[in-house]
């Protein structure tokens, strides 16, 4: 793929991203969770050799697919533009996930912890039932930070790397680890490729996430030593990155107890001697989650641009 023609289709895509949102119906992220639940029906046996080749069929049909789609364009500079414009809309969830977090945020301003906690299920997995307003607002900073890294720049970041085809690679990979990467006892062994994967492929963007976090920040220093010192406690390999970045740039302490369900979680504290995330917080999170979307996608085309230039 001509790079420039990426560059300016990433672009793009970005824009309608975060003018429309993610398209209301015939969705490609949710038609692909159709076919991959279809496969997981076909293929699901209690061990990893089978959750490797779900895993390697799931995702190497979305990049063949790719890879065909970049092939037929590649002497249409317009076409490859309009290829990666396409997969940047569709793999992009940052308007999304502001969206859904501003609706919680609007909730708890209005006192209406019941609606607030109705709503959290559409942003994340923990459980709102027993969950106060300072835990609610923490829940939505976490996920806001964590998702960050994940609908936007690590989207971004395969997209500069591999054009089109890693765009929506990365986005297969990290939709298979939420369909099959828990810890579940039906899951624990057949989603383990699945899950392994996506911290691999989520590597690069965490850092980066964590990167432009403490570029974005008012409180740089401040940001950076939060990151330096608490992304490791965190059970992810790389969540812990763009949380603990969050947790600096906004001067709140984030972790602890967590319940998901009938699981509960003590997780270590991100931000230990902050204070703790008021309901204010969620807005200035979005806020920061969009400086941080508008750093990676100067970087994205820069490199993209840059790679160009040097063909």
């Amino acid at each position: 793929m001509c790079s420039s023609a990426f560059a300016f289709g990433a672009a793009v895509g970005y824009a309608a991203d975060a003018v429309f949102g993610d398209p209301r119906r015939g969705h490609p992220v949710a038609g692909f969770g159709r076919f991959a639940a279809a496969l997981e029906r076909r293929l699901y046996r209690d061990h990893r050799g089978a959750g490797a080749a779900y895993t390697l069929v799931a995702v190497g049909t979305v990049t063949a697919g790719a890879v065909l789609a970049q092939r037929a364009a590649r002497r249409s500079p317009a076409g490859q533009a309009a290829l990666a414009a396409a997969s940047a809309w569709a793999v992009l969830g940052g308007a999304s996930l502001v969206r859904e977090a501003r609706v919680i945020g609007r909730a708890l301003e209005r006192g209406d912890i019941d609606a607030a906690r109705e709503r959290l299920p559409h942003l994340c997995g923990r459980d709102p039932r027993s969950l106060s307003e300072s835990e609610i607002a923490r829940a939505v900073v976490e996920s806001v930070g964590e998702n960050t890294a994940d609908a936007v720049v690590n989207a971004l970041v395969w997209g500069a790397l591999a054009g089109a085809p890693g765009l929506l690679a990365f986005r297969a990979v990290n939709t298979l680890d939420a369909m099959v990467g828990h810890r579940s006892p039906r899951l624990l062994r057949f989603g383990w490729a699945s899950a392994r994967l996506d911290d691999v492929a989520g590597w690069p963007g965490a850092r980066l996430t964590a990167l432009l976090t403490v570029a974005a920040s008012e409180d740089r220093g401040r940001t950076w030593r939060v990151w330096r010192r608490d992304a490791g406690a965190h059970p992810s390999p790389n969540a812990g990155h763009a949380e603990a970045a969050f947790a600096g740039a906004l001067g709140v302490r984030l972790g602890g107890t967590l319940s998901y369900g009938d699981r509960v979680e003590h997780r270590p504290v991100l931000g230990a001697g902050l204070r703790p995330v008021a309901v204010a917080d969620v807005e200035r999170a979005c806020r920061l989650s969009r400086r941080v979307g508008a750093l990676a996608l100067v970087a994205t085309v820069t490199v993209a641009w840059m790679r160009g230039t040097r063909g």
